[in-house]
């Protein structure tokens, strides 16, 4: 009998190391040979996190201190998860904070970035502000950066970047508002915009938003989503999500406005799960964001090298690791990694 207590529990034991074990899942659709200078030919898709109550995971981000934090947008938290371990909740709520119910489905919040002190800056989406948490835990003091333009609130910021020169760029789509359209009763701006934030880095904690440092730098963008930069902050790069599924490049000035846009990539004709989401760069200048069927690879020129496709639908994407060469992805209910070659621009 104890022979046999002891093999059954060393088979619960092993199982359960099992379901934490990283799963190899998912493919790489290498459609040009260039895409094997950037993820090694014999390179695995690894499942690391995968929880059967998430829905939505978004907005990831590796700190400092070697772990990632990702959002859950509909249980309206932001979670950690530190390699070989278990996901735990930094914050909740991370969005909404109403005393009554919702009524949407992505109360939580969004896009998450670092500033150059390594403070997280968070798109409040359903909370329709962006903020920072002075240190990261979650009992940290909260500042709001922005969260009303000419007067009228956001609409649910979703993505957002740090230029260098400590100026902070956001996406407003109206994804946070319960209904998600433009004509929800809550939306007060008539226009889904690109923001500039002049000087969020040197914003002392704990101040009010300084609503005259909020510049609308893009009004024209149906559904404006992820952004990123160039490794040379000459380009912005935003994709649209709906109705037509593109990616957007605009100039950017000395001065950190954007000249006219052009269509990067139009994926419109793709009909596969997702769209034009997140996107992160790598210290090439190539573009990792999900898309259509999965995490889309282009050069700077605009060429689709690869895909990475999974089974669940990709949201976003951001570099980790001590040497900023492994690529966290998140999608659905899971978060993936593959190992790359050229490293990412980390926040």
């Amino acid at each position: 009998m104890k022979i046999a207590r002891a093999f059954f529990s060393g088979l619960l034991v092993a199982g359960f190391l099992a379901a934490w074990a990283p799963q190899d899942t998912g493919s790489i659709d290498r459609l040009v040979p260039a895409i094997n200078e950037l993820i090694a030919p014999n390179a695995n898709v690894e499942r690391v996190v995968h929880e059967s109550d998430f829905t939505w995971t978004e907005g990831p981000v590796w700190t400092r201190a070697g772990y990632l934090l990702f959002a859950e947008i509909p249980s309206n938290s932001i979670r950690k998860w530190v390699p070989g371990g278990a996901v735990t909740i930094l914050l909740q709520p991370s969005g909404y904070k109403g005393n009554t119910p919702f009524g949407g489905k992505e109360s939580g919040s969004n896009g998450m970035t670092l500033d150059r002190q390594g403070r997280l800056t968070v798109a409040g989406h359903a909370q329709r502000d962006v903020y920072r948490l002075e240190s990261l835990n979650g009992n940290a003091q909260i500042t709001v950066l922005a969260d009303s333009y000419e007067g009228k609130r956001l609409n649910s910021p979703n993505d957002l970047v740090y230029r260098r020169d400590g100026s902070l760029y956001f996406t407003d789509p109206p994804y946070g508002l319960p209904t998600q359209s433009d004509q929800d009763p809550r939306k007060q701006l008539r226009f889904n915009g690109v923001f500039r934030l002049r000087g969020a880095a040197n914003i002392p904690a704990g101040t009010a938003p300084e609503h005259n440092k909020l510049e609308a730098l893009v009004k024209d963008l149906p559904r404006p989503n992820g952004i990123a930069f160039s490794p040379d902050e000459r380009t912005l790069y935003v994709s649209n999500s709906a109705p037509k599924k593109f990616w957007e490049k605009y100039p950017v000035n000395p001065d950190g406005s954007l000249g006219t846009g052009s269509v990067f990539y139009d994926a419109s004709s793709d009909n596969s799960p997702g769209a034009p989401d997140g996107m992160k760069i790598d210290r090439k200048g190539n573009i990792y964001s999900a898309g259509p069927g999965g995490l889309w690879i282009f050069s700077p020129d605009g060429k689709h090298l690869g895909t990475i496709h999974l089974p669940e639908t990709v949201s976003n994407a951001a570099w980790g690791g001590a040497d900023g060469k492994t690529l966290y992805i998140t999608a659905t209910s899971s978060v993936y990694r593959v190992q790359t070659v050229v490293g990412g621009v980390k926040p």
